[in-house]
């Protein structure tokens, strides 16, 4: 990928307007003609969103694409529909023991309203305030309850494919967590005993870095620094490592660019949220030098990945062992060609970088990551 460093961020508001003008037109398209009663927007085919790929884990992208649509517009139109849409579909997400993906749906949704509240952008209602805390408080418990422990300082949530799965996804969802902690709320397990919703955090950061990415260490025959596994793979008897898969990617010795893009961006914010901890917060898990560290070289190799392995013009291809990608002409050294026949490219997977995440890349973390934000403004 060729960084373009000239480019401020007045040259893209022309594009930015046209974009917010399309967005609109499709967030109020979609509410219309989604059948609800059979799940979420996940995937398209002939150009239609259908509903339920895996799980609903989408749906905190549709109605928080509108609740944006809001911020960056003013347009009241999505802060009702949004307002009326969460309200109804989302409590159900908030106590969805069964998933992984409790960061896309609620930081998304009761985050961001949680969010223009405090910005002044929504009038403050003191129940209001109490719901949305209470719902973000709810979902960090609810998520960190879906834990394997592995021992020593590990240990993860587990994905919806079962206790012995971590997927790389999680990362982007350890934002419920931190959000959970910083709202003062506290998990408790049998006995009263207490979960410590910032230690499974630093845990599942910590066991993500050790086995869903490379560093080109030896580790295998695959072990190309900055490479991410979709899924690594645990005997729960033990808490043994036994190997790394995927379910959405080409194979686990392969890159999925969705994937790493979730490492990318949820390394860096988590970053900037541990660095904002007073020392004594995460003194008992491992303390900040020793956090920051390991999530520092967990971020830049896989910045350093993307940056090597993307075509010039930052748009990824699906995965970067795909067959085909050995029948395209340098995809790494020319534009993307999304019209080609062999290999699809992933657009998704560009969300890292717009969200400033590359910075990290080529010598470590910027002066200032606050482009990661822990409030999320992606959709």
């Amino acid at each position: 990928m060729k960084i373009d460093a000239a480019v401020s961020p007045a040259d893209l508001l022309t594009a930015i307007r046209r974009m917010w003008e399309v967005s609109g037109t499709k967030i109020i398209s979609i509410d219309r003609t989604m059948n609800r009663s059979k799940g979420a927007p996940v995937h398209t085919v002939a150009g239609r969103y259908q509903p339920r790929g895996w799980t609903d884990w989408t749906q905190g992208f549709e109605f928080g694409s509108a609740v944006l649509q809001f911020d960056a517009t003013g347009d009241k139109t999505f802060l009702t529909l949004a307002l009326d849409r969460i309200c109804a579909e989302m409590p159900v997400h908030v106590t969805h023991f069964g998933v992984h993906d409790h960061g896309f749906n609620q930081i998304s949704t009761y985050g961001n309203l949680r969010r223009l509240v405090g910005e002044g952008r929504i009038a403050h209602d003191s129940w209001q305030m109490e719901y949305f805390n209470l719902a973000l408080k709810c979902s960090g418990a609810v998520q960190a309850h879906r834990w394997t422990e592995l021992g020593g300082g590990f240990g993860y949530i587990q994905s919806f494919n079962g206790p012995h799965s971590l997927f790389i996804d999680t990362m982007r969802t350890l934002r419920v967590l931190g959000m959970a902690y910083k709202l003062g709320h506290v998990v408790k397990g049998e006995g009263d005993q207490v979960i410590p919703l910032l230690g499974r955090l630093i845990a599942h950061a910590s066991t993500t870095a050790k086995y869903g990415v490379f560093y080109g260490e030896g580790r295998d025959i695959y072990d190309v620094r900055g490479r991410t596994a979709h899924e690594a793979i645990f005997n729960v008897a033990n808490g043994a490592f036994r190997c790394v898969g995927t379910q959405q990617g080409y194979s686990g010795f392969s890159t999925w660019t969705r994937g790493l893009s979730w490492a990318m961006c949820g390394f860096a914010e988590l970053l900037e949220f541990v660095e904002a901890l007073p020392a004594a917060d995460v003194a008992p898990f491992g303390g900040k030098d020793e956090i920051t560290a390991i999530m520092e070289k967990a971020a830049a190799a896989t910045c350093d990945f993307f940056i090597d392995h993307t075509a010039s013009d930052g748009i990824p291809y699906w995965d970067t062992g795909a067959p085909g990608m050995r029948d395209l002409d340098d995809p790494y050294g020319r534009p993307s060609q999304p019209e080609n026949d062999v290999e699809p490219v992933d657009s998704s997977g560009r969300q890292s970088v717009r969200k400033g995440c590359c910075a990290m890349a080529r010598g470590g973390r910027p002066a200032d990551a606050r482009a990661a934000s822990v409030t999320d403004r992606q959709v």
